[in-house]
């Protein structure tokens, strides 16, 4: 079990008396029935960095052999819940307020896993003892969120900036595998932004990942017409599946998704123009 924390901070994000309870007694009944779930979203952001968010949500993370327990639970208490994406997420209501239920990612990439539970930190969340998402873990699957409406660089950079001599950088880049190019851009920029602080990142993490950027260069393209913008965004990219030929990167058996799964995430985007 990690341990090793910034010193927490004395405030946590703004939420008014509603919403306070109705996660506390969601924290409350998960703890009470002893199902493994972790913190993550703007509280885990909040502990890690000191950055608050105010949010109507907040995000647990659970093994996907556990979610309809955890929604089980959540409604014989009389929260109203559903599975609102089957590949990754569900959520449970209380009027305004809800607490996302999350399993894997949209992307299909990041499962949740024992791993996560392994590395997790303790904290108070709200005055209830919880397991917080690995730094690991929040830096992996926020790295994959570039879309245009949210992008969640700046949650990394700013993670890095506190934490990046905590991290166990090995996980870390294991986690990644093979989009390891992912990390590197993000440790890019990191460098780019804080140009002072760019010596939080170790040297030989650098080298590793621009002596995979060398060898790739050396090599010869895939002959494969695979586009991977679609594990960085469900819209950003739908000409180059839709219309310019290219194989969707999320779609099994190269990612982890169905044809219907990318489906119906593809059909709740918001179309505002």
């Amino acid at each position: 079990m990690n341990t090793l924390l910034p010193p927490p901070n004395s405030s946590q994000p703004v939420i008014d008396p509603t919403g306070r309870a109705f996660y506390r007694h969601g924290l409350t009944l998960l703890n009470d029935a002893k199902v493994p779930f972790l913190v993550g979203g703007a509280y885990a952001l909040e502990c890690y960095t000191g950055i608050s968010r105010h949010t109507k949500d907040l995000d647990i993370f659970v093994k996907p052999g556990d979610r309809d327990r955890i929604i089980g639970i959540l409604v014989n208490a009389g929260y109203q819940a559903d599975v609102t994406y089957p590949h990754w997420l569900a959520k449970a209501y209380y009027g305004e307020y809800f607490i996302d239920i999350i399993f894997s990612s949209g992307n299909g990439i990041c499962m949740v896993d024992d791993a996560w539970f392994e590395n997790a930190c303790r904290r108070d969340i709200l005055g209830v003892p919880v397991l917080l998402c690995p730094i690991e873990e929040i830096i992996w699957s926020k790295s994959f969120v570039l879309e245009r409406e949210r992008y969640d660089g700046a949650d990394i950079a700013h993670i890095l900036r506190v934490c990046a001599d905590r991290l166990n950088w090995t996980r870390l880049m294991d986690r990644f595998g093979a989009y390891w190019r992912v990390l590197l851009s993000h440790l890019i920029l990191f460098g780019f932004i804080y140009p002072a602080e760019r010596g939080r990142i170790p040297d030989w993490v650098m080298h590793r990942l621009l002596a995979l950027l060398a060898d790739e260069i050396r090599g010869a393209p895939p002959s494969e017409r695979l586009c991977q913008g679609t594990l960085l965004s469900r819209e950003q990219y739908l000409t180059d599946v839709m219309r310019w030929g290219y194989e969707d990167a999320r779609l099994q058996p190269t990612g982890r998704m169905s044809h219907e799964n990318i489906a119906h995430w593809t059909a709740a985007i918001d179309i505002k123009d």
